[in-house]
């Protein structure tokens, strides 16, 4: 057995013609195969066959490095078939001829197979006449990655260094293939990854015990939900704005065996028809002005996922028809196209409209009714279960302390006042008065004057008074407690207490500090202070 250093070029090379025509046109395939290549192991076992059929070198073996043992696995072998465990087969660095191979880093010239005996043939492969070559598959001089190994079909061995070489070339171009496959399934497993983290991750965020509710109402939605995510029925929400329907469109998603694919969401009262039909099927190039590429809708979007169609009552009777038959026949067409789409989506549509007075009123296709009235969750208003309003109230209050940076407390006084008020808004009122509340607390704790300001102010709004006649007042409490800092403070300081103790009102924040207003506002657009504009 011969080493022959791949990297030197001191050897003499006999020239032989009809190998060379050999060579040349088996270079030609694989470098075909290479620049083809897609599946790894589909592209290794296309290269021994090219071997074997264009250059004469039957049998042909690529073994590679498992990056976790430092073994060589056979990843492609022709012929193939003529083992049951190929794919468990193994060299360590050492053992054998291509663990020779290994270790050593260099080619391995054997004249004729029967005069080795560390040929351990397990493959059964061998041609003990024939001479054997072994070439390390290498991405430096220092990193080894596999061996390329065949019998050249030579007798005697004569002209067996010639082919040596053209192995070594083979084992160049399988290089860059190898190392561009294995980036590539690193960063699909790393997608992967980072696929199922955001899949925990929205599980968690839209879990039910996200969903806060201990009322039996609450409940009742909560056991719907959890039977209908296991299927693909359509579900239709009901509720008033504002009571958490798109959570719960997050819910049956995120629970369900779809979860792994899109939820696509597509608000139907934000877009007229035309937009809408195309939002919704896509539209193919030149379809309309503006159209210079084909567009995937938001159906192809949610193939195997989940499609929340918000606010549905509000599309035209005219859209309703087409909506019905994609709804019917699982198919649709681009706008400008001609071809039938089929797509796989579960359907979740949610309105809080009354879809009974509409279709007595014909604004409203009775067919579209009942095909999305497969099965209807209800969700109560939030006046119809105020004993969730403290677990609300703290759960809103923790997420807008985590996005502050800050400890919030809500007085007794405070939830009281929450409990007494009608909430026409639901929970997406309740979450607006609380962030008001937390931005006008200074000093961490809402009391029930911050909280009656705010539902003053949306009260005046229900009734349509204008802005000016339902001004923002602010907890006088709290800006009793912040004093001015003394002389000593520095010009920013002393801003900042102004500001606090004037309400936040700029032009009162002068006065206080012998300032203009626009003083005042240089000064504070200078020092980068954050202030509350009320």
């Amino acid at each position: 057995m011969d080493l022959l250093d791949s990297t030197s070029d001191e050897t003499t090379l006999t020239w032989d013609e009809g190998a060379a025509t050999l060579h040349l046109g088996a270079l030609f395939q694989i470098s075909r195969i290479l620049q083809q290549a897609q599946d790894l192991t589909r592209t290794l076992q296309e290269v021994v066959e090219a071997l074997a059929q264009t250059a004469g070198m039957n049998p042909a073996v690529v073994t590679l490095v498992n990056e976790e043992s430092g073994a060589l696995f056979i990843n492609a072998v022709h012929p193939a078939g003529r083992h049951d465990q190929v794919d468990t087969l193994c060299y360590r660095s050492g053992e054998g001829v291509l663990g020779t191979v290994l270790m050593a880093g260099k080619t391995v010239l054997i004249e004729r197979a029967k005069d080795e005996p560390r040929l351990l043939n397990r493959l059964g492969l061998l041609d003990r006449e024939l001479p054997f070559i072994g070439v390390p598959i290498r991405i430096s001089k220092e990193e080894l990655i596999g061996v390329l190994a065949a019998q050249p079909r030579l007798q005697n061995g004569t002209g067996i260094l010639y082919h040596a070489r053209f192995l070594e070339m083979v084992a160049q171009l399988l290089v860059q293939c190898i190392v561009r496959a294995r980036k590539v399934f690193a960063e699909k497993q790393d997608l992967l990854s980072q696929r199922d983290q955001l899949l925990r991750e929205m599980r968690c965020r839209y879990g039910f015990d996200n969903i806060i509710g201990r009322t039996a109402s609450m409940q009742a939605v909560f056991e719907m939900v959890r039977l209908v995510a296991k299927w693909s029925t359509t579900v239709l929400l009901r509720g008033e704005s504002g009571t958490g329907k798109e959570l719960i469109a997050h819910a049956i998603h995120y629970n369900s065996p779809r979860a792994k694919r899109s939820f696509v969401r597509l608000n139907c009262a934000a877009l007229p028809d035309n937009l809408l039909e195309s939002e919704l099927f896509g539209h193919e190039r030149g379809a309309f002005t503006g159209a210079v590429n084909a567009r995937k809708g938001r159906f192809e979007l949610a193939h195997h996922g989940t499609l929340f169609l918000d606010e549905l009552g509000e599309i035209s009777p005219s859209f309703q028809a087409k909506l019905l038959r994609v709804l019917q026949e699982g198919e649709f067409e681009r706008v400008g196209g001609e071809n039938p789409i089929r797509v796989d989506v579960r359907i979740i549509a949610a309105t809080n409209r009354n879809l009974e007075e509409a279709v007595a009123r014909g604004s409203f296709r009775q067919d579209l009714y009942y095909r999305l009235n497969v099965l209807t969750i209800e969700l109560p208003s939030l006046r119809a279960r105020k004993e969730d309003i403290p677990d609300l109230a703290r759960f809103q209050l923790a997420k807008i302390s985590k996005r502050q940076g800050r400890r919030l407390v809500m007085t007794e006084a405070a939830t009281r006042t929450l409990m007494l008020h009608d909430w026409p808004g639901n929970v997406r009122e309740l979450e607006n008065c609380l962030e008001r509340a937390a931005v006008l607390c200074y000093d961490g704790v809402i009391r029930a004057e911050a909280i009656q300001s705010g539902l003053a102010a949306a009260l005046h709004l229900s009734r349509g008074d204008t802005a000016s006649t339902a001004p923002l007042s602010v907890d006088r409490e709290m800006f009793q407690e912040a004093e001015m800092p003394d002389a000593e403070a520095s010009e920013k300081e002393r801003i900042e207490g102004a500001l606090r103790q004037a309400g936040w009102v700029k032009a009162k924040a002068a006065r206080l500090l012998g300032m203009t207003p626009r003083q005042i506002g240089y000064r504070i657009k200078l020092y980068g202070i954050e202030t509350l504009d009320l």
